[in-house]
């Protein structure tokens, strides 16, 4: 039981925040401090999954299934939204990934033959692929059982995979994945693009792969030395607009806020009003998605004394109401960047994969199906700004946050002083900013004893 807990911890996060998660962490009192070490380590696997979707199914009741795909697509089961897929859904112009979606809807709603209440097809292979994991079986011995069951109940698996290389394509479509890239343990290169191919890092010179003794080349096993978790970002975006009610929110900034001056979402602020005049191409589609970015490091251990930073990389869609994007339902896991060590400026080589997907949704976009007008739309996305720390701002932004020129402000003029004994930068000049008629520009007791004559930053 502990250890399927621990493997549920590891990959619960995949499901991408599901509104039935809450529950389930409070009912099982989960340890969330193994849940972003263990992706590091191992990844998913198939034993992972089929676990995670069992005992979610299990918690959640075998009724549910319907409410897994859900959680899975990252649509919202709201009754009267997805009973009907015929009321949502043309199939002559719904996209792939939205025709996918209603079909495994259908599937957790089939029953596995006339008269069962008890099992649908798809939570029977789900059933059958965690009773492989739990008992062991190779690969043949559950095409075997596969075999032996469709020849004793051939109703009921119809339709059903008919081997395992087919029911582990099965979990790859309930969106249980993610990209697997290889990166430089210094954190000098990502085998990605262009290095791909290459066994080595062109900086360090340290081999892509585990050396062991039994393989000085690394050549047999191939395992990666630091591996990268990247969640895809287009087909999250692609999945707010599968549902009635998810879709019509995304056009909320645009269609339903209350636009009186008072500042209560991020489209009141200056900021988003200056990037619509900037770019009146991309405002004037108000399904056009607009994103936060947010990203620190965090020790996922419980001992506070094992020194271990990983960072996740978090996207905000600020197309929701702010009573929706700020909750971690709405969050989108896109990166996991992996420790011991923080990445620190070489964050950039890890982030490619994301500016990857970010600038070809900017530029070009994605074909999406939207429920709410039952039509296919070309979907772009703008990243508008970041969250983090001050260290944290220099690794996102190149600026160093230390030294002589620290205030990403103030730029050259900022006013520092290093201590002669100290040997630290101490940052004054706060007096230009005053009015110039302040009693403070000319009180020497009570600063560094000079008198302010500066101008403040423009």
């Amino acid at each position: 039981m502990i250890n399927n807990i621990m493997l549920l911890e590891s990959s619960l996060l995949l499901l991408y925040r599901s509104p039935h998660l809450p529950i389930l962490f409070e009912s099982k009192e989960f340890n969330l401090s193994l849940l972003v070490c263990s992706i590091s380590a191992e990844g998913l696997s198939c034993h992972h999954t089929t676990v995670v979707l069992c005992l979610l199914s299990q918690a959640l009741g075998d009724d549910d299934m319907k409410g897994l795909v859900h959680d899975v697509f990252g649509v919202p089961n709201e009754d009267g939204y997805t009973d009907s897929t015929n009321s949502q859904m043309d199939s002559e112009i719904a996209n792939g990934q939205a025709r996918e979606f209603y079909r495994l809807i259908d599937d957790s709603q089939q029953p596995l033959y006339e008269g069962c209440a008890k099992f649908s097809k798809l939570s029977f292979i789900i059933r059958l692929l965690h009773l492989k994991c739990l008992g062991r079986l190779n690969n043949k011995v559950f095409d075997m059982l596969l075999d032996l069951l469709r020849d004793v109940f051939p109703d009921a698996m119809a339709g059903l995979p008919k081997s395992y290389y087919e029911a582990n394509k099965l979990m790859k479509n309930l969106g249980l994945g993610y990209e697997k890239i290889d990166a430089c343990p210094n954190d000098f290169t990502l085998y990605w693009g262009v290095n791909e191919n290459k066994t080595s890092c062109d900086t360090c010179h340290k081999p892509r792969w585990c050396i062991t003794n039994k393989d000085h080349m690394s050549e047999k096993r191939k395992v990666a030395q630091k591996v990268l978790c990247y969640f895809p970002l287009k087909p999250r975006l692609q999945r707010l607009f599968m549902s009635l009610k998810t879709a019509s929110h995304m056009r909320w900034h645009a269609e339903s806020r209350t636009k009186d001056g008072y500042m209560r979402h991020p489209a009141d602020s200056p900021a988003w009003s200056t990037f619509d005049s900037l770019h009146p191409d991309f405002a004037k589609e108000s399904r056009n998605v607009r994103l936060g970015f947010a990203s620190d490091g965090i020790n996922p251990f419980e001992n506070v004394s094992v020194s271990h930073s990983t960072w996740p990389v978090i996207l905000f869609p600020y197309n929701l109401p702010p009573w929706m994007f700020m909750k971690e339902s709405s969050f989108m896991l896109s990166l996991l960047i992996p420790g011991p060590s923080a990445p620190g400026q070489n964050i950039d080589i890890y982030l490619q994969p994301l500016i990857a997907d970010l600038k070809d949704l900017w530029e070009v976009g994605v074909e999406t199906y939207d429920a709410s007008k039952k039509q296919n739309f070309q979907l772009r996305a703008s990243l508008l700004w970041t969250i983090s720390d001050f260290p944290g701002y220099a690794y996102l932004s190149g600026w160093s946050t230390q030294g002589e020129y620290a205030c990403p402000v103030c730029n050259k003029e900022t006013h520092s002083i290093r201590l002669k004994h100290g040997g630290k930068h101490c940052y004054m000049g706060h007096r230009r900013f005053q009015p110039k008629e302040h009693e403070f520009w000319k009180n020497r007791r009570l600063f560094d004893g000079t008198v302010e004559y500066g101008e403040a930053p423009q």
